[in-house]
């Protein structure tokens, strides 16, 4: 686990950064299933990173100009009565102790108490519009200490979203976290593995998303990071499909989009493989074109590279493979830039990767890319899709139907290093000669 120190740390850089400002900070709402069956808690991630707090129904305020007071806990108090429907709670007094606040109050003194921490501050820090109705207990404090404001001349005079401050923080990952992210990684891993042993002829999509999510429990994680996709056939062209109900068939490929949770950190891992151990001439061709262009991309992450580099190395290698199959044609810088590539590959190269599986962060500023810095973990996923439907942009060839049906996606978690990369996730093979029998 995280250590206390860890968290208060991130508090002070953080306050260091809002001077005389006050943050404020939500735990995330409850979410229903159906009628009166919630979905299992999880915590918001900015709430989490800098509290480790792991309830619903808590604030928490970060004021580093009062007095006494600079990290405060709003929390549910200790309810036997209801502890024993809905799970135990920390409560006022231990959430004290256990969580390093410099004062903990009952939930419903939000009301009472917030504004002694509001009425010295030059700025309120909080990100509006995902609780509408604690947008609009916020904005009522604010609108009274601005009504008195000409006769006091102290007071918040704007409120500010902290996202821009506190995500370039979360960027960049501590030894801590990556400890997490890197047994995210190795349970996953595990799971990959498992599963391409497991699928074959005749069972299901299902049967192997069992046998993944077994593994991620198995193994300690907190389940799945995101749906599951165990895509077969053709449905490997549904980028997000997650139905995972067709029964596999000799000679398909196999394409399965799965991560998992560890302590809150995320891992995500393709790998797209034959069922039955050969790839059909088109598959394999179409496979060395996404593997070649997660290489050359990979081997762009480094610090002081700009983000965009990744999808631009990317997009240039596809391209130059599905011209040499004829699948493209024309002039390779024209399709580039009109983007005529796109029937075929119509997603960016990957994403930030952390307490979120598409974690925070910039990936440029206007029109300058971002550059990359070691500590940051991204996911690097190039891939190609021929629908049986597509439809080529004007001016490119029809797509012979021997193409149709095939999906493939190969990624990998990239951590920048200030040597260069580390590819946490590299223990999935994805040789072709280590995927045919």
């Amino acid at each position: 686990m995280t250590t206390p120190t860890e968290y208060a740390t991130r508090r002070e850089h953080l306050m260091s950064k809002i001077g005389k400002g006050t943050a404020i900070f939500r735990s995330a709402p409850t979410a229903v299933m159906h009628n009166d069956v919630e979905y299992n808690f999880r915590q918001d991630s900015d709430f989490f990173y800098l509290t480790g707090f792991n309830e619903p129904n808590a604030v928490a305020v970060l004021a580093p100009h009062h007095e006494e007071h600079r990290f405060v806990l709003f929390v549910q108090p200790k309810d036997l009565e209801k502890e024993t429907w809905t799970g135990y709670r920390v409560g006022v007094d231990e959430a004290k102790e256990r969580f390093g606040a410099d004062a903990v109050y009952p939930i419903e003194e939000l009301s009472e108490k917030l504004p002694q921490y509001l009425e010295k501050a030059d700025r309120i820090y909080y990100k509006l519009g995902r609780d509408q109705g604690f947008d609009h207990t916020i904005l009522q404090h604010w609108q009274k200490l601005m009504a008195v404001y000409p006769k006091k001349g102290i007071g918040p005079t704007a409120l500010e979203n902290p996202s821009p401050i506190l995500h370039p923080m979360r960027q960049i990952k501590s030894e801590q976290e990556l400890e997490r992210m890197r047994k995210a990684a190795a349970i996953a891993v595990e799971a990959h593995n498992r599963a391409r042993q497991f699928a074959q002829a005749g069972r299901y999509e299902y049967e192997v998303q069992a046998e993944i999510e077994h593994t991620f429990r198995l193994q300690g994680a907190m389940g799945p990071a995101y749906p599951s996709i165990v895509a077969s056939g053709a449905n490997a062209c549904v980028l997000h499909y997650t139905e995972n109900t067709r029964q596999m068939q000799d000679g398909d490929l196999l394409l399965i989009d799965a991560g998992c949770a560890y302590d809150y950190y995320n891992s995500d891992i393709t790998r797209t493989f034959p069922i039955g151990g050969q790839f059909s001439p088109e598959q394999k061709a179409i496979y060395q074109i996404v593997l070649e262009a997660q290489r050359q991309t990979i081997a762009q992450v480094h610090p002081g590279n700009p983000y965009n580099q990744t999808h631009d190395t990317a997009v240039r290698v596809i391209v130059e493979g599905l011209m040499d199959l004829g699948l493209l044609q024309g002039d390779i810088e024209e399709i580039i830039k009109e983007e005529k590539y796109k029937p075929f590959y119509m997603h960016r190269t990957g994403h930030w990767l952390g307490l979120d599986v598409h974690d925070v962060g910039v990936y440029q500023h206007g029109e300058t890319p971002h550059n990359l810095e070691p500590g940051q973990v991204l996911t690097v996923e190039p891939g190609i899709y021929i629908s049986p439907y597509i439809k080529p942009v004007e001016g490119q060839p029809e797509v012979d139907p021997r193409w149709h049906g095939i999906g493939i996606r190969i990624e990998d978690d990239v951590l920048v290093t200030a040597a260069g990369h580390e590819i946490l996730t590299a223990g999935v093979p994805k040789a072709i000669e280590e995927l045919e029998e």
